[in-house]
């Protein structure tokens, strides 16, 4: 395991309350304005803080695929589709940057708070691209290096958005975008 990833054995803390203070679910959703039927690739889903409401906002016509490279973390989100009554979330063990899923089947690729811990974005990158269909498109959402620290990894881990951008550019995305979102985050866009 590298010493960025978050460990599975915190993972407790992936759920705090207070979280929903600092990085509302609602709002970040909101941001990427998806719609019923779409299907979401959630890289890096932790215990599932957004692959249950993106499971609510894409309907039983659309799919969350919530992978981790953290059989525990998956175990997570397993029981909170028993205890949401969802089914159209599938679990995957694997690693960002081979995921395993199908070939150009999703309309978002979304990693969240997790692309500071990636030690190849560049594979990253190529297995969002595979992923994706042809009109779909990816969102990185990870932590301000700019402000305090009250939560999240060290500041020494985190990226600015800055040089996601240019990550985004120089791998063939378009449309590139940011914004600062929540208290301690930015989060960028692009398309295919």
């Amino acid at each position: 395991m590298n010493e960025k990833r978050f460990p599975a054995s915190q993972a407790q803390r992936l759920e705090d309350p207070e979280r929903l203070v600092w990085l509302p679910p609602t709002v970040v959703l909101a941001a990427l304005a998806l719609k019923s039927g779409q299907t979401v690739a959630d890289v890096g889903a932790g215990t599932g803080y957004f692959a249950v409401p993106l499971a609510q906002i894409v309907g039983s016509n659309g799919l969350v695929y919530a992978v981790d490279a953290q059989e525990q973390m998956l175990e997570w989100i397993s029981a909170k589709m028993v205890k949401e009554g969802l089914k159209n979330i599938i679990v995957v063990h694997a690693e960002a940057s081979s995921t395993t899923l199908p070939a150009a089947v999703c309309d978002l690729y979304l990693t969240a708070n997790v692309w500071h811990e990636l030690e190849d974005r560049e594979a990253v990158l190529l297995e969002a691209k595979r992923v994706l269909k042809p009109t779909g498109r990816i969102a990185i959402l990870d932590w301000r290096p700019d402000v305090e620290r009250i939560a999240g990894p060290p500041t020494d881990h985190r990226i600015a958005s800055a040089g996601v951008e240019t990550e985004l550019n120089e791998s063939g995305f378009g449309n590139v975008k940011s914004t600062n979102i929540g208290l301690y985050s930015w989060l960028v866009e692009a398309d295919m």
